[in-house]
């Protein structure tokens, strides 16, 4: 691909048809975000062959961790992106180098005091986020090194976002899909040959996301139009301000996450480690289905950076509304064959254990009957969080897993059973659809007005 001057950059971002530009740009964000999920769900698939429920359940525990460590990440990267993204579109170059390199180093520091205070506190760590007894000797093992890799995997999403904010997410996707590949073939050798079990998987893990880190830090400093130089790393009030809001909204819903997989775990304690796993199972699944509308509505963001920026705010509008219809249509199509195949999915990744299979498969079709509402949430969220609205999107962010799913996690399993835990999610997205379609079309309509004025 042509590497591109800024100016060229510029008016590719502010002048080129919305349509064709944002599927260019969603293509590279989509696969990344596919291929990340693939590898994630790689680790629940081969230690699914371990023949273990237990040790299908540590799964779910150290995810709930890892959200943690992307909540740092996000919170660093789609901060300095967003708002470099802005920078780049009133052409402030000097100020985008400064935000980037504040956002680097920061989760550098930010992840290696995650890694330092995890490992003083393993055992403590592995109970709180939701580990039975059965559970905590794999999940020990797993979390150690996902902890021993915290810096870097929160360093290489701001480089990441750094690349996709600037239009380059071509050059992120190369990163993401080496440290994937890598990391689906470790995981056997890990895992069944060299026989480290459980371990293996996270050895196999932090082993990839380092070799992304570096082929990402190499993109960046190969094709980025920002810069990131120790040099230009100089924290102010300013650089604060705008990162923190550019992302909060990303903190919250990945730190809410986290904390929402803890409760689910939690919750699903009385049932036993089936329940657990099936969970840790189903989420996996549709991580898988929205990682589609993730990375179209992260190609999104680069085109409503850039364009309100420039003041270009029906190129952002139009922008928005082709995202939402496309991946209105594509998570309908994806549901309906989720619903048909519901036991072999799950089946897929912990067979022999029915009790895992039959908690799995009515959760996964509670939740394909609104998962189509994803479309609506992510594209919301993602232009009130990359025009700077703070407050609505980190509420947004907040909304779905934290002021809905956490409670309704912890009440209806006491009054419902297990049935509790699998319709949680599903009441959940309701209710944060109705949150959502009033604030977005309050950003929307403040747009249209600005237009006129």
């Amino acid at each position: 691909m042509k590497q591109l001057s800024p100016e060229e950059k510029y008016r590719q971002m502010t002048q080129e048809p919305v349509q064709r530009l944002m599927c260019k740009l969603a293509v590279p964000t989509i696969i990344s975000m596919l291929i990340t999920t693939i590898y994630n769900m790689a680790d629940t698939f081969f230690i699914g062959k371990l023949g273990n429920t237990s040790a299908s359940g540590a799964v779910g525990v150290v995810f709930a961790l890892m959200s943690i460590i992307q909540a740092v990440g996000f919170f660093f990267g789609q901060g300095a992106g967003n708002s470099a993204s802005r920078e780049l579109g009133e052409k402030n170059y000097a100020r985008a180098n400064g935000l980037a390199s504040v956002g680097f180093f920061f989760a550098l520091f930010a992840g290696g005091v995650i890694t330092v205070i995890g490992l003083c506190f393993l055992k403590p760590l592995a109970h709180l986020l939701g580990s039975t007894q059965t559970i905590l000797p794999y999940a020990v093992d797993y979390m150690r090194f996902i902890l021993i890799g915290a810096s870097y995997m929160a360093a290489s999403l701001v480089l990441n976002n750094l690349l996709r904010f600037q239009g380059n997410a071509f050059y992120g996707m190369i990163g993401l899909v080496s440290g994937g590949i890598l990391n689906i073939a470790l995981d056997p050798l890990l895992i069944f040959v060299f026989d480290m079990g459980i371990a293996g998987a996270g050895l196999a893990t932090i082993l990839s996301q380092l070799v992304s880190f570096f082929i990402l830090f190499y993109q960046c400093h190969r094709v980025g139009i920002v810069q990131i130089r120790w040099k230009y790393c100089k924290p102010s009030r300013e650089i604060f301000k705008s990162i923190v809001v550019g992302g909060t909204p990303s903190l919250c819903r990945q730190g809410i996450a986290g904390l929402a997989i803890t409760c689910l775990n939690v919750a699903a304690k009385p049932f036993g480690d089936a329940a657990i796993a099936a969970m840790s199972i189903v989420n996996r699944i549709t991580n898988f289905t929205n990682s589609v509308t993730i990375g179209f509505g992260q190609g999104f963001q680069p085109v409503c950076g850039y364009n309100y920026g420039a003041k270009l705010y029906d190129r952002v509008r139009r922008a928005f509304w082709f995202g939402v219809k496309l991946s209105l249509v594509i998570l309908l199509v994806v549901a309906a064959v989720e619903v048909v195949f519901a036991e072999p999915l799950v089946e897929i990744f912990r067979k022999g254990d029915p009790d895992v299979v039959k908690y799995g498969a009515f959760a996964l079709r509670c939740q394909c009957a609104t998962v189509w509402m994803s479309s609506i949430m992510i594209f919301s969220n993602m232009i009130l969080q990359t025009t700077g609205k703070v407050f609505r999107a980190s509420f947004l962010s907040l909304a779905r897993q934290g002021l809905f799913l956490i409670p309704l996690v912890l009440l209806l399993p006491q009054s419902i059973g297990i049935l509790g835990i699998q319709i949680a999610q599903p009441i959940s997205d309701v209710l944060c659809t109705i949150c959502t379609i009033p604030m977005v079309l309050s950003l929307l309509r403040e747009m249209q007005r600005e237009e006129t004025t």
